[in-house]
């Protein structure tokens, strides 16, 4: 229990009130599976639990590692890489610079969540909105460990892997491009466009461990509860409901373009989750694995605290279907066609 101050009584004394923290929670709930294993056991015991099971715990141990690499890289950018370097790189012409930035994200590797402060500093130091725009959206989509985990994740299908760097990156430049036509500064809030202070030397491993940390924290709860509802999808849901699903293509597109914003999973581990829908087509999985990146309700999020409610309300619904067209585009040039 953690003893915090509440006020005061009237001798002016601090009075004390006791509050659980989740980590007592936490262990309380051990405690008790511990003693109640038997009884746990037994409610298991059953074929389809079993099977969900099964499938929850493939999802996790397949995306784990792809996770952890992608939040220790996103925590070295965020403490090693100054967004002064980019800038330096970065031609004059905001046009090009859309392009070179949008670009920069296969080497520079990120998930969601890091993009969004990365993008916010990138502004701060002089960076074009567009050309910032464009590295949010392709950092955390279109990097290295992004791509070796989607062909992990579909062996013997190298066009997904091909299918969703173009889908991702188009989705990137586009939305920078329609920025610097039609985007306006005041639409972004005053808070964002302040100058911020680079990281001091002596605080940059504090910032690595903290950001990893904090990345790992956020993206794993959204992969167990991909895997969750994965697993939930295998046994619960007929599969001739899938099947018909998949044969109304456009239903099928739409409703892998909403989980994906509803779920909200790190790019890392999204491809795990897609792959596990095996009976839907290649096309509305890539879609799932197109939109998701680009927008979802945590970015949403994050989008409207760092830059403002009024770019968030114009910036979202525009990305999302930017991001469904450049899948499904993708998908018919890279995968052949609807299958």
């Amino acid at each position: 229990m953690e003893t915090v101050v509440d006020s005061a009584d009237s001798a002016g004394r601090p009075r004390r009130r006791w509050r659980v923290t989740s980590m007592q929670v936490l262990c309380a709930l051990l405690v008790l599976a511990i003693l109640g294993q038997d009884q746990l056991r037994a409610a298991v015991d059953v074929p389809v639990l079993q099977t969900a099971a099964t499938v929850f715990v493939a999802i996790c141990v397949q995306a784990l590692p792809f996770l952890v690499l992608g939040v220790l890289l996103s925590g070295a950018i965020a403490a090693f890489v100054p967004a002064r370097a980019l800038r330096r790189v970065l031609p004059r012409r905001d046009s090009a610079a859309v392009g070179v930035a949008g670009a920069s994200g296969v080497v520079l590797a990120g998930c969601e969540c890091a993009s969004v402060p990365v993008a916010r500093r990138l502004i701060g130091q002089g960076v074009a909105p567009a050309a910032a725009l464009a590295f949010l959206l392709a950092a955390p989509a279109v990097n290295p460990i992004v791509l070796v985990s989607t062909a992990v994740a579909f062996p013997g299908e190298p066009a997904m892997v091909a299918a969703r760097f173009a889908g991702s990156l188009a989705t990137a430049l586009i939305m920078g491009w329609l920025w610097l036509r039609w985007g306006k500064l005041d639409w972004i809030a005053d808070r964002a466009l302040r100058r911020l202070p680079d990281v001091a030397g002596r605080d940059r491993w504090r910032v690595f461990a903290e950001t990893a940390r904090a990345d790992l924290v956020d993206a794993g709860g959204f992969l167990v509860l991909g895997a969750l509802v994965a697993a939930a999808f295998g046994v619960v849901i007929p599969a001739d409901w899938f099947s018909s699903l998949g044969e109304q293509i456009v239903l099928g597109v739409l409703v892998m373009a909403v989980l994906a914003v509803v779920l909200s999973l790190c790019s890392e581990a999204d491809a795990f989750v897609a792959a596990s829908l095996s009976a839907l087509p290649l096309l509305p999985r890539l879609v799932f694995l197109v939109v998701g990146p680009a927008i979802d309700a945590k970015l949403f999020a994050l989008q409207a605290g760092t830059f403002g409610r009024a770019f968030a309300l114009r910036f979202a619904p525009v990305t999302f279907v930017v991001a469904i067209g450049c899948a499904v585009v993708s998908g018919l040039v890279f995968l052949g066609g609807v299958r």
